[in-house]
């Protein structure tokens, strides 16, 4: 992955917090919406009628008005509680999910790197005891160890790059 798409997530995640964020402290600041009645004239005649205290809200007490402010708290709060969930879920999607990926190509590549040093010892040894390749049974523990060689080289050759195509495989996909 390169920089500008894993910029470009993690400016998204950031983005979407700091929005959370944002959301909670006006919703905190905020005048009570419970104040502002919009209760038709005639349902309010009838509330009167049945019940003197709701034509004046001062007179219900401040017992009342306190309930209905917590009440109004309390959903505000769950609602930035639901909100700051779903950013920080978004965030650890837009943040660990590259993070894996590319950890996952470097672990790769790094084992590639080992195998290919492996690999070269192997060469290194098959170029010294390539003399033992036509020495027949005069030098029978050269010629065993030659192949063992052979068998590493391409044993090792082959993990790596498998590896480093594994690696671009993973690296490219989405």
């Amino acid at each position: 992955m390169d920089r500008v798409r894993f910029g470009r997530a993690l400016g998204f995640g950031a983005r979407q917090a700091m929005k959370t964020l944002v959301t909670a402290v006006d919703a905190a600041t905020a005048e009570n919406p419970s104040a502002k009645r919009t209760i038709s004239s005639s349902a309010q005649s009838a509330k009167t009628s049945a019940n003197p205290t709701m034509a004046n809200p001062s007179a219900a007490g401040p017992g009342r008005s306190a309930v209905q402010t917590a009440a109004k708290t309390v959903v505000q709060a769950r609602e930035v509680q639901k909100g700051l969930k779903r950013g920080s879920r978004q965030f650890g999607a837009a943040v660990w999910r590259p993070f894996v990926r590319l950890s996952g190509v470097l672990w790769l590549e790094v084992s590639g790197v080992f195998f290919g040093l492996f690999a070269l010892i192997a060469l290194g040894y098959l170029w010294k005891l390539r003399g033992a390749w036509h020495g027949g049974a005069a030098n029978a523990a050269n010629h065993r160890s030659l192949m063992g060689a052979v068998a590493m080289l391409v044993l090792f050759g082959y993990f790596c790059v498998s590896n480093f195509v594994r690696a671009r495989r993973r690296e490219r996909q989405r």
